[in-house]
């Protein structure tokens, strides 16, 4: 088998043109970079989907608290209007707000992505790796505890002012917003990190992929042409062992 028929067969088995140096040391070193810097968008692409879910688990449960939330108020305002309400009314109202104000702080306490804590105050500030040079997009999580919010001492049994809990769902919702706005911006990358894989990936395709139609047409020629090889190499050897022959008659 000619090395031309050889080599047909092992771009198409690879689907590559390009299979070691020697085919074209220069297009493989292009091409392999270019490999390279797509794989790196692909996982700054991971990077920003593993950054956009623990927001996602972070919102959930600010929505959860800003419920809560919007509840103690609720009751505060209720027990505002203390002239109508016993002493025993209050305090089972109280009661309630306390409960809730458990469920709040197991919420601040347990609320995780991957073991990361989210809303205690203990995790530090994150940089997502959203682009192949290692920056990206800084990640700053709320801390919503009750001491945070300014709620752990709310009571509607004693002195209370219902701004202490306007000014927790303001936070609560400020911490919303600013995460609705970094889950944009992180969907924008993703999209933009995806489409320069795609390009790149497009652009190595060109290089390095065997383009099978031709490979297909080239192999037929080769074959062709080696069959024909063939041939007159064993016409030539009938020819002069017919000259030989010839000689010894």
């Amino acid at each position: 088998m000619s090395l031309s028929i050889e080599t047909n067969y092992a771009n198409l088995s690879s689907g590559y043109k390009i299979n070691n140096a020697a085919d074209d040391a220069a297009g493989l070193a292009i091409s392999e970079k270019l490999e390279n810097q797509a794989n790196m968008y692909d996982v700054a692409t991971q990077n920003a989907e593993m950054g956009n879910d623990m927001l996602n688990v972070a919102d959930g449960a600010l929505a959860s608290l800003h419920d809560s939330l919007s509840r103690i108020r609720e009751l505060g305002l209720q027990a505002s209007n203390s002239a109508l309400y016993s002493k025993d009314e209050l305090s089972m109202m109280q009661i309630e707000i306390d409960e809730i104000k458990k469920g709040i702080s197991d919420i601040a306490k347990n609320t995780q992505f991957n073991g990361l804590k989210l809303l205690d105050g203990s995790m530090a500030d994150i940089n997502l790796a959203t682009n192949p040079t290692g920056k990206g997009q800084e990640i700053k999580m709320v801390n919503a505890s009750l001491e945070a919010l300014g709620i752990a001492d709310f009571d509607v049994t004693k002195n209370f002012n219902l701004k202490d809990v306007d000014n927790a769902i303001k936070k609560v919702n400020e911490a919303r917003s600013d995460i609705g706005a970094k889950s944009n911006r992180l969907a924008y990358t993703i999209m933009s990190n995806q489409y320069s894989s795609y390009n790149l990936t497009a652009a190595n395709s060109q290089i390095r992929d065997t383009d099978m139609a031709e490979e297909m047409s080239d192999l037929q020629k080769n074959t062709i042409l080696e069959q024909i090889r063939i041939n007159m190499q064993k016409k030539q050897m009938e020819e002069e062992q017919q000259r030989r022959n010839n000689f010894f008659v």
